[in-house]
């Protein structure tokens, strides 16, 4: 607690490399990244299905980078590499495997309290926590036999096993393309169309169900999920029923809301962070970056910009 930190940073995802990195290069001393994950990138890691496309634009948002790290279009794996290699050219203070408890407000400082039972005191803080660390569930309950066969995420999945991906987003589509190519598989949308999918995706999914790599449910949602003989049946509001081997939810992620307000931050009715153009939050000297700033989130290309952002107006502040 001796030491006073310029700033600390919470989450190891695209917004919290770039507001490490971005220090680094402007000579900001003193930062510190606390990521609860084992590595950076964490939600990249988890989540994202092995050689999964990543676009720059994603969702048709062009954006124009402003800092000091180059991205494109690439894969899940060329996106770990690049941040591999920025974060080795410029280093920072991290802390891994440690997640922040609480931001408390101590004169001019913020006291950080980590699950590590450790204290760290800093002068700014950013916070660029992902909302798919806290992937969003199903309304209905999930049978405590079969919880290990619904995942949210396509990592447990094992060949030939029949699969059901629900969800109308972009990793739904693309976690039913690639599963495809080695289990039979069902994609399951409340809705008629996959209206908010890209080009891209929308052909590799025709594709797929042209050539009957995947069964579509669509107009339909799920009513419940029951156990049959230790597989998970699902009861969809047509009245139809079928059993699968494993279920896979793709529905978006939501903000750590009960942190957020544990820091003392305002929120608006979504649960997204109220920021002023500086992305600065209802707490001074605490700001936002990432996709907690979107209803539906957020793309990479736009945390990188806010970490650069952010941390020009930090730096104009401490000088």
């Amino acid at each position: 607690m001796s030491k006073i930190y310029n700033i600390a940073i919470i989450g190891g995802g695209p917004g919290g490399i770039a507001s490490a990195v971005e220090s680094v290069i402007l000579g900001i001393k003193d930062v510190i990244l606390f990521e609860k994950g084992e590595g950076h990138s964490t939600t990249i890691r988890k989540f994202y299905k092995d050689n999964k496309r990543v676009d720059k634009d994603y969702k048709g948002q062009k954006i124009e980078l402003n800092g000091n790290i180059y991205f494109c279009d690439g894969t899940k794996e060329s996106t770990l590499d690049l941040f591999d290699e920025i974060i080795q050219k410029n280093y920072f203070e991290a802390k891994f495997q440690t997640e922040v408890e609480s931001i408390k407000k101590d004169g001019d400082f913020f006291i950080i309290h980590t699950t590590n039972n450790t204290e760290i005191k800093a002068k700014f803080i950013i916070i660029s926590i992902g909302k798919m660390g806290q992937p969003n569930k199903p309304s209905y309950p999930i049978p405590s036999s079969i919880r290990s066969l619904v995942n949210f995420n396509p990592n447990s999945v094992l060949p030939n096993e029949h699969i059901l991906v629900v969800g109308g987003g972009n990793s739904a589509v693309e976690y039913a393309c690639v599963l495809s190519e080695s289990n039979p598989l069902t994609l399951n949308y409340r809705r008629n169309e996959f209206s908010r999918i890209n080009q891209i995706n929308k052909d590799n999914l025709q594709n797929c169900i042209d050539s009957r790599k995947i069964t579509p449910k669509l107009g339909v949602d799920i009513e419940s999920l029951e156990d049959k003989n230790g597989k998970p049946k699902v009861n969809f509001t047509d009245g139809s029923s079928s059993v699968f081997d494993r279920i896979i939810y793709a529905i978006g992620g939501m903000a750590p809301v009960d942190f957020l307000k544990k820091c003392g931050l305002e929120l608006d009715e979504h649960g997204v962070p109220k920021i002023d153009e500086n992305h600065q939050s209802s707490v001074e000297k605490i700001y936002i970056a990432g996709d907690i700033l979107y209803k539906n989130g957020g793309s990479i290309a736009a945390a990188l910009n806010h970490g650069f952002h952010i941390v020009q107006e930090i730096n104009s502040k401490l000088s």
